[in-house]
């Protein structure tokens, strides 16, 4: 909005209970972040006024027909609206029942149809953009900027209808912490019988095949980021909201890191929707947003490498450095979990201070474990991208990059071949990570 302060409305999606507490989410989430401290700034005491003017949120919830939107604000805000952002999705394995299979298929493969036949009862949209991942393919080698289709480059075999089917019988026929863990079950089992190493790049790619066989003549744009991380300019460098704390990695220490500013990401979306925003898409066009394409892509140990680099010059405390000269990489998720395991008893012991020893030095206690299988799930569900060994095409994502003018690239940059990686994570992220870890204490 810094850039384009001019532009009219935004109708964000909220899913809450009532008005009340949707305004409250849009002030909590949105209008109090630090994302928008230039904005704070500039407008001063007119800031939320401002805000409020631009920010509409509408109660609904993506998993739900017409998107859970009263008749009444659906007809109000589908005569407005130009273009359709669907930036929703499931991303997680380890927070419980909300994000077992069941939830994957319901907001990342269902929703993005649910929003698209929304977005054709909107009278004047130009543009329906959907944010996918680069990882969608389940492949590696060289990952390109096409559209993933049902009998294409999507085996015929597979039946959306029949996942949602069995995903809702197995709901049905488990109850409590055995549902959660059958429904993750089923939905690594499907995932893997189709060529996916995970239900979550399974379920977006089911969505994206939705789109493309559903469009119709509506013009859809697929931008497809790897992993996105702390801002690199914009609004501030450094920005970010959110971080996961994990002792030991499961990983390959030459592997490539494809990593993504955030603000890149947003960047390139402003420059997909300024080229494609009068509806000249004939066909779905895809930009994947990545780094590793270009000639000296990162690679998983330079983190590492500058990750110390960091905590050398800059510790957390006096035995952080220490602490963090012993992580290691693990080839196998034996190794990790032994490794893990260690390392949490050593903790417990030390907590026992020198009392004399028992059984529970040498085993976990329940805490113990529960931390162990928080570890184990979030190791499991990155793998493979900890061991990724894949190149992404971006050739529709530099040309883009062609087509701007010197300003237009200044304003909005997300040319990934142009990170200074050594800055970038020394200067910039993992100061941020300190930041938001010191945070997340205080809090």
């Amino acid at each position: 909005m810094s850039a384009s302060p001019e532009i009219g409305k935004i109708f964000i999606l909220l899913k809450s209970k009532d008005e009340e507490s949707a305004n409250k989410r849009l002030y909590d989430e949105i209008i109090s972040s630090d994302l928008f401290k230039l904005q704070k700034q500039m407008h001063g005491s007119s800031y939320e006024a401002f805000m409020k003017s631009k920010l509409i949120p509408v109660i609904g919830d993506i998993g739900e027909e017409n998107l859970g939107i009263d008749v009444e604000t659906a007809d109000k805000i589908s005569d407005e609206i130009d273009v359709k952002i669907n930036s929703a999705g499931r991303t997680t394995l380890t927070t419980g029942v909300s994000s077992c299979s069941t939830r994957f298929l319901i907001v990342n493969a269902l929703g993005p149809d649910r929003l698209l036949s929304f977005a054709k009862e909107c009278k004047k949209l130009k543009l329906f953009l959907h944010v996918s991942t680069a990882f969608v393919t389940g492949k590696e080698g060289t990952v390109l900027e096409t559209p993933l289709c049902i009998g294409k480059n999507i085996t015929s075999e597979l039946k959306i209808e029949n996942e949602v089917k069995l995903a809702s019988e197995a709901a049905r026929k488990f109850h409590g912490a055995l549902k959660s863990k059958k429904l993750k079950e089923l939905g690594f089992e499907r995932a893997q019988s189709y060529g996916w190493e995970k239900a979550y790049t399974f379920t977006k790619a089911m969505g994206e095949s939705l789109l493309h066989s559903n469009r119709g003549d509506l013009p859809v744009v697929i931008i497809r980021p790897s992993v996105i991380e702390s801002s690199y300019k914009e609004p501030f460098p450094g920005w970010l909201q959110g971080i996961i704390k994990i002792p030991d990695l499961l990983g390959d220490y030459q592997s490539s890191c494809d990593v993504i500013p955030v603000d890149m990401v947003a960047n390139a979306i402003i420059a997909v929707m300024a080229k494609h925003g009068c509806g000249n898409v004939p066909e779905v066009k895809v930009y994947n947003v990545t780094s590793t394409s270009h000639a000296h892509p990162l690679r998983m140990g330079e983190i590492m490498d500058f990750s110390y680099q960091h905590l050398c010059d800059s510790p957390l405390t006096e035995t952080t450095t220490k602490v963090f000269e012993l992580m290691k990489f693990h080839s196998s998720l034996e190794e990790f979990t032994s490794s893990v395991s260690k390392a949490i008893r050593k903790q417990e012991r030390a907590m026992k201070n020198g009392e004399e020893e028992t059984e529970s030095h040498t085993t976990l206690s329940m805490k113990g474990k529960r931390k162990l299988k928080y570890f184990v799930s979030l190791a499991k569900t990155y793998q493979p991208y900890m061991f990724f060994q894949g190149r992404f095409d971006e050739s529709n994502t530099r040309s883009l990059i062609h087509e701007l003018s010197m300003e237009e690239r200044q304003m909005f940059d997300f040319d990934g071949s142009c990170i200074d990686w050594e800055h970038y994570f020394i200067n910039i992220h993992l100061p941020s990570l300190k930041r938001e870890l010191f945070r997340q204490r205080s809090s």
